[in-house]
């Protein structure tokens, strides 16, 4: 995680304050050595796949702390050179001239059903492909559905009357492709439960 710093003013030098590893411990020791007495400082970051664990630490540690999505950052057209220690001092720079607007950030509970639900559409993204697969996979063998709806009770029964492929380990591979199926619909049928039993309590319910 590279650091920059900037002090207030125009003119205010903006200095790189290094990299450090994205932990509680080494943001305290960065957070002590940046204090200052009778100064208190703004922090912002741009969001990222790490969520909002550092939102969360530095608030508690008393700091004013701003997430900045990385698609609404002003870029120069003809800034192309991208390095972690130029992001850092760019973030500082702007953030200071107070043209970065901070997106809102979730609280843990929040976050955790953002967490569900993400998982539930991932796991339709799965459904999806593995249909294809196995689609893919009876047409390889030139078998055909001819009706236009797929996927119901008289869809499946055409697929499981193909009991028996030439090589054992075709139908090893048909076999193998219907119970991904399955189990992704059962992991669906999970996720809806856990869905519909959390949002009881969710203040957005």
């Amino acid at each position: 995680m590279a650091v920059a710093t900037t002090e207030e003013g125009r003119n205010g030098e903006v200095r790189f304050q290094g990299v450090i590893e994205n932990t509680a411990d080494s943001v305290l020791r960065l957070t002590k050595r940046l204090a200052a007495p009778g100064a208190r400082a703004v922090v912002c970051y741009e969001a990222g796949p790490c969520g909002y664990g550092l939102h969360r630490l530095l608030t508690k540690l008393g700091f004013d702390c701003a997430v900045v999505s990385p698609a609404i950052i002003p870029r120069r057209s003809g800034d192309r050179i991208k390095t972690d220690r130029r992001d850092a001092e760019m973030l500082a720079r702007l953030w200071r001239a107070g043209e970065l607007k901070p997106i809102w950030t979730p609280d843990e509970a929040q976050e955790a059903m953002r967490d569900l639900i993400r998982t539930r559409k991932q796991a339709l993204e799965a459904l999806k492909i593995a249909k294809q697969q196995l689609l893919s996979f009876l047409l390889r063998h030139g078998l055909r559905y001819d009706r236009p709806t797929y996927w119901t009770k008289i869809h499946w029964r055409w697929i499981n009357e193909f009991r028996k492929f030439r090589c054992p380990h075709q139908q090893l591979a048909f076999e193998e492709l219907k119970r991904a199926i399955r189990q992704i619909k059962e992991r669906i049928s999970t996720l809806d439960l856990a869905i519909e039993d959390a949002v009881k309590d969710w203040r957005f319910a």
